[in-house]
């Protein structure tokens, strides 16, 4: 599938998000819990997670160009650490409101209605969520991944709300509500802190994990042969693309042939083994010293050579 086609997952999010907030703010309307509330205002962090998300896939479909020959998959964080961002954002807001009712309790109304839209709005989310989910993997889109798990994140709070408000109506005592609340706030801080790591860690040029570099490793390990050696191994993701580089260093004697031939049967066993991944290969002869002064990300510049120096 082209990457410019996952945006239809970004509208159906967004659709999902409309539907919810307002079935979850009817259901707060009938009941006045501050726990459906909560509910709701999530739903409205969700749409707008879901817009930025649409934003970012379209900005990340884009081909490689002039200004970015690496491609923009990388666009696909930014809606990821918004979202993280805009996560944080309602669970203060939730705490504030729980709070509040905390201190100052009021019965709830008609909870089984509203309990029955709650859990309408939640089968939604569900569904969307796992439709998401599946496509976030299959993709390897962030943005999607991020969103799904938020919304999942959404099912199992508006669950925990359901039991609070169930607890009011079995027990009578109405401060289980906005202690559910502040429940959920919390729930809530740990999925955004949790998307904004991995967000910011793709941001910074993390590696690529350790099954990949393994994967990696054991193609160069088969080519091991005698006289043949690898260093300065680097690798990082943007999105669903990957790269990494490698220095190969072979006798001084083979010819260019010989060793573009490797190099050749090296990159097309490491694509093989670790999909979307751009490889850059460097070849060196071994026998030369400063083959071995490019271990480290930066290298001192060469020394003028004698009759070059500018005047």
């Amino acid at each position: 599938m082209e990457r410019t086609s996952l945006t239809r997952y970004a509208w159906l999010s967004a659709a999902a998000a409309v539907a919810t907030m307002g079935l979850k703010a009817a259901a707060y309307l009938l009941t006045g819990s501050v726990g459906l509330l909560s509910d709701a205002m999530e739903s409205l962090v969700n749409l707008a997670g879901a817009l930025m998300a649409l934003a970012m896939l379209t900005v990340a479909a884009r081909p490689a160009d002039s200004d970015h020959a690496y491609g923009h998959t990388k666009a696909e964080y930014f809606s990821s650490v918004l979202e993280g961002m805009l996560i944080l954002v309602a669970a203060v807001s939730i705490g504030i409101a729980a709070v509040q009712r905390l201190l100052a309790p009021r019965p709830l109304e008609q909870i089984g209605l509203g309990l029955g839209v709650s859990v309408l709005a939640s089968g939604v989310n569900l569904a969307v969520a796992l439709v998401l989910m599946r496509a976030g993997k299959r993709h390897e889109s962030i943005s999607l991944e991020a969103n799904a798990r938020h919304l999942l994140t959404d099912v199992w709070t508006s669950a925990g709300v359901l039991v609070g408000v169930g607890a009011v109506a079995v027990t009578g005592w109405q401060r289980l509500d906005p202690i559910v609340a502040l429940a959920v706030a919390v729930n809530i801080v740990r999925t955004g802190v949790g998307i904004m790591q991995r967000s910011v860690s793709g941001l910074m040029d993390v590696a690529l994990p350790e099954s990949e570099q393994r994967a990696i490793q054991a193609v160069l390990d088969r080519h091991g042969e005698a006289g043949v050696q690898f260093h300065a191994l680097r690798t990082r993701q943007s999105g669903a693309r990957r790269f990494m580089s490698v220095h190969v260093l072979v006798p001084g004697a083979w010819t260019v042939q010989r060793g573009h031939q490797l190099l050749e049967q090296l990159e097309g066993e490491i694509r093989s083994a670790v999909p979307n991944l751009t490889v850059m290969t460097h070849l060196e002869p071994l026998e030369d010293p400063c083959s071995w002064d490019d271990l480290s990300l930066d290298r001192d510049a060469p020394p003028p050579v004698a009759g070059q120096a500018g005047g």
